[in-house]
């Protein structure tokens, strides 16, 4: 299924796909941009923010994850390995590829 707005919402698998993406970006945001202005800049405020969001982000991801390890039968393996590179650097784009389809 294509990551297209109109089936992300429709079923737990385009939830879990969407909110990959956003916990993704937010990882690389957090990881490439605020932290470097926290220890590089003295701007803290900025870790502050994104670092909220990609917690929430990263909670609903796992959670979903489970949800849909559940709903489609997952094998421990896969679910422990959607998990895992949940946090990596571009773990969930990995995962978008390889298990998500």
């Amino acid at each position: 299924m294509p990551l297209t707005p109109g089936h992300l919402f429709l079923t737990s698998l385009g939830r879990l796909r969407l909110i990959g993406f956003l916990e993704g970006i937010s990882l690389l945001v957090l990881l490439g941009i605020a932290m470097p202005l926290k220890y590089l800049a003295g701007q803290p405020l900025a870790v502050r923010y994104v670092g909220m969001a990609h917690g929430v982000l990263f909670v609903a991801y796992v959670l979903l994850v489970i949800q849909v390890a559940i709903e489609r039968r997952w094998s421990f393996g896969k679910a422990l390995l959607a998990l895992a590179v949940s946090v990596l650097p571009f773990g969930t784009f990995w995962a978008e590829k390889r298990l998500f389809h």
